[in-house]
């Protein structure tokens, strides 16, 4: 996920954006959101966590920008600051955020990812195995397949000319293991 800065708007603003369970389920308050994307990263399912994957690499992974308005923004912090960094072992990177509307610039954008140095990285599989992992998975938010067919559906709908080829590759796995 990320956070920009926004020079738009008379009171500060934050850009918090998500390319995970923050597509459908901020649970967060925010004043807006816009479809878009990041350069120079890929969503991998190749973390241990029950909620987000992401791996830096030569590519760009779409998700949703949220602004959290001045009196938001504290909350907001605080509350990702608890999912992704303290339970999630995420880090924080400035990136660019590039909305999918034409002729909206980009914004500067504080981003949540995950590493390999991180305890709970779990390293490149096959999406046979990441699948199969998936599918017996459960966490405290619900079940991982739940997460991973959430994520396929948003990118079918609000990205449906974005080949997710890792994760749509999965989730076919997935499917075929409890169909």
């Amino acid at each position: 996920m990320k956070l920009l800065a926004s020079t738009t708007s008379e009171k500060p603003s934050l850009w918090i954006f998500g390319y995970g369970s923050l597509v459908w389920k901020p649970d967060f308050k925010y004043k807006r959101s816009k479809v878009g994307y990041i350069e120079g990263y890929s969503r991998r399912f190749w973390h241990g966590d029950n909620f987000h994957r992401g791996d830096k690499d030569v590519a760009c992974t779409w998700g949703v920008a949220y602004e959290v308005t001045d009196s938001q923004m504290e909350e907001s912090l605080q509350y990702l600051n608890v999912r992704e960094a303290v339970l999630g072992g995420y880090v924080t990177k400035m990136v660019e955020f590039t909305p999918r509307e034409k002729y909206q610039g980009s914004l500067l954008a504080l981003v949540y990812i995950a590493t390999s140095d991180n305890p709970i990285y779990l390293g490149p599989a096959t999406p046979t195995e990441i699948a199969a992992q998936i599918t017996i998975c459960r966490g405290n938010t619900g079940h991982n397949i739940e997460y991973l067919l959430r994520l396929a559906e948003f990118m079918r709908l609000y990205c449906p000319e974005v080949e997710d080829d890792h994760l749509f590759s999965i989730e076919a796995a997935a499917l075929a293991l409890v169909i």
